[in-house]
């Protein structure tokens, strides 16, 4: 797992991280975590999959239109990257 050195936090801030966290009953370091994860994963996010169910719903695609796109789609393999 990673870690993060977050500099030049002001002490206020850091005082009101400490107070939410004491009342969340964790650690500051726990209720950071908790914010970060909350910020960059919000429960309502949208996720790939379910936006493009969304977008072939609203354009109305049928079974037999994704069968169709399957038939087209290029199937050969891709060629590996070379850093050379």
């Amino acid at each position: 797992m990673a870690s993060i050195t977050i500099r030049n936090v002001p002490d206020e801030v850091h005082r009101a991280l400490r107070v939410r966290a004491a009342m969340h009953g964790r650690s500051t370091e726990a209720e950071i975590r908790d914010i970060l994860e909350k910020a960059a994963k919000p429960e309502g996010r949208v996720k790939l999959g379910s936006l493009l169910a969304a977008i072939g719903r609203e354009a109305r695609l049928t079974d037999e239109d994704a069968e169709r796109f399957e038939q087209l789609r290029d199937k050969t393999p891709a060629k590996p990257m070379k850093f050379e």
